[in-house]
């Protein structure tokens, strides 16, 4: 057997579904193996197309997905792709062409050294010397990538190996079963948790990966805990539920920060830190935290946990409310389980938080507002369909206004915050869920970083919805640069006709002229069928000083 033959078979062993990339000279003969498989190829425009969507795709099913690239240029086209999956705990292995490896010791057409650029955005990368390695190899990058907390790997295959033979077998994965967690933890956890004042339950992105959502609920309804999530953990808990006070945002007049500066103990669960800072909530370090994920704490000043339970999270759930509901069997006046009671600060938040985006439900000035825009949006999608979000000013309005009832239907990237995501994301999301709606919601600017990859969802026939909000300015950098030196510059540009640019590449495209029609048009963008609807709109970002500075909270 061919090596390349090898190692898509090991590949259709892990269970792979689509391939993501741009073939090239030197990853011929694995394309040629890859022509006679299963798996399907996903031709993209770009590298960092390809990437994004192997993202997203890790990130929808619990799969490792997959992109892949010819040599050099290829090679460095994949590693902001591959650097968002990694930071985001996304699931993906990266495949990379190379020249001959009896020529990588000097200097070659297009060779770089692939294996070191990689090496700091993946958990693992190797290149292939032995053709008879390729299955432990393969099966090791897999592992790697699927075992907590997840990422990016990388396999580079040099041409001349992809040609020799072998004779070794793919090697089977096998299930992989999580630990529980500790039981003198688990009753310390439960004592500080009768003990608390104002506990809250912090989750993050942990709790949407692993499928802990329904555990979450359970708790959080039985003890009566508040819980709020990060950007990463929207959907966690439902935005429905009078327990929740919805996702933290980034300044000190934020709502649910000043919920977090009002607790006694925090419940961190599946929090990484890159998701948010706990010198925001802990600056004085007189929070009693309560850390639960699949591995140890990361050491950071600001965040010094009382109890450090590292298991499963649904395990260490599950456990602690056992826990709890033992100590009330043993002392059944225990009053503080469940708790009753919201505490008034927390009502305070919940019920201005909803009456700030509900005041907006009416408002029908154009430019259209980003809270309108946003229902009308929410209004539009079903509690499983999926929005994703791109990076700029309009992912902090997504975050805190867009409400969210499951988890992994509002994807918002915020480790590596890479603009450009949102959009060819969403084609993946669309393969994964085909009957389900997908809207992407993008910037003027980071929509047209991958605009390119139109021609490849016109060519596949995917139905997406991409919202274009339009103010011709890279309106993050811009806000940031206003607050603190009084001006922004360099920041300003033009856009093209998004509706003679969408009908080129044979999509539908639509510019919304006031916002009483928004809602009509993305009525319309649903009920077309195998094309990308592109629905440009002018946005109002006059408001965005709220997500800096609201005078409104200072007093809650």
């Amino acid at each position: 057997m061919k090596a390349s033959d090898l190692f898509v078979k090991c590949l259709e062993t892990e269970g792979v579904e689509y391939i993501f990339g741009i073939p090239g000279e030197e990853n011929a003969d694995f394309m040629m193996s890859l022509s006679e498989s299963k798996i399907k190829f996903i031709l993209t425009r770009h590298e960092q197309g390809a990437a994004f969507m192997a993202d997203v795709y890790g990130r929808l099913t619990g799969k490792v997905g997959v992109c892949l690239a010819t040599l050099g240029p290829g090679a460095t086209n994949l590693v902001t792709g591959v650097a968002n999956a990694n930071m985001d705990r996304s699931r993906l292995l990266a495949i990379t062409g190379q020249t001959d490896s009896h020529l990588l010791h000097k200097e070659s057409h297009q060779n770089m050294d692939a294996i070191t650029m990689f090496k700091p955005i993946t958990k693992w990368n190797w290149s292939i010397r032995n053709p008879q390695n390729i299955p432990e190899i393969v099966r090791r990058a897999f592992k790697i990538s699927l075992e907590e907390k997840p990422g990016a790997v990388h396999i580079e295959l040099p041409q001349d190996i992809a040609k020799k033979d072998t004779d070794i077998p793919p090697i089977e994965p096998q299930p992989i079963f999580r630990s529980g967690a500790n039981e003198e933890l688990i009753k310390q956890a439960a004592q500080l948790i009768l003990h608390a004042k104002n506990p809250i339950i912090f989750l993050g992105n942990g709790c949407v990966r692993e499928n802990a959502s329904s555990h979450i609920r359970k708790f959080v309804e039985k003890t009566g805990i508040i819980a709020m999530n990060t950007f990463m953990g929207k959907g966690v808990v439902s935005d429905d539920s009078p327990l929740h006070l919805h996702t933290i945002g980034i300044k000190d007049a934020d709502h649910a920060l000043l919920a977090m500066k009002s607790a006694d103990v925090v419940i961190a669960v599946g929090v990484d830190l890159v998701e948010y800072s706990p010198k925001n909530w802990n600056q004085d370090l007189n929070k009693k935290i309560i850390h639960i994920d699949f591995t140890p704490s990361e050491v950071y000043t600001y965040y010094r946990p009382k109890v450090e339970i590292v298991s499963d999270i649904e395990y260490a759930i599950d456990d602690i409310l056992s826990e709890l509901e033992s100590q009330k069997e043993i002392h059944p006046e225990l009053d503080i389980f469940p708790r009753k009671e919201i505490p008034e600060i927390f009502k305070k938040i919940l019920r201005e938080v909803d009456e700030r985006r509900d005041s907006f439900n009416d408002d029908m000035s154009f430019p259209i507002k980003p809270e309108k825009l946003i229902i009308d949006v929410r209004n539009a999608m079903g509690e499983h369909d999926i929005v994703l979000s791109d990076v700029g000013a309009h992912k902090l309005w997504i975050a805190k206004i867009y409400k969210t009832y499951q988890p992994n239907t509002c994807i918002i990237p915020n480790g590596f915050c890479s603009m450009g995501f949102a959009f060819p994301g969403a084609m993946a999301a669309k393969l994964v869920y085909p009957e389900r709606n997908v809207v992407a919601m993008c910037g003027d600017a980071g929509f047209l970083m991958n605009v390119q990859e139109l021609e490849t969802a016109v060519r596949l026939k995917i139905q997406i919805i991409t919202v274009v909000w339009c103010d011709r300015d890279l309106g993050m950098i811009s806000m940031k640069q206003k607050n603190e030196f009084g001006k922004s510059v360099f920041t300003n540009f033009t856009n093209p006709d998004f509706i003679q640019l969408a009908e080129s590449f044979g999509a539908v495209g639509y510019v919304v002229k006031s916002t009483e029609e928004f809602p009509r048009i993305l009525d319309e963008a649903k009920k077309i069928q195998d094309k990308p609807v592109i629905i440009a709109i002018d946005v109002d970002y006059s408001r965005n000083n709220v997500l800096l500075n609201d005078s409104n909270y200072e007093n809650v």
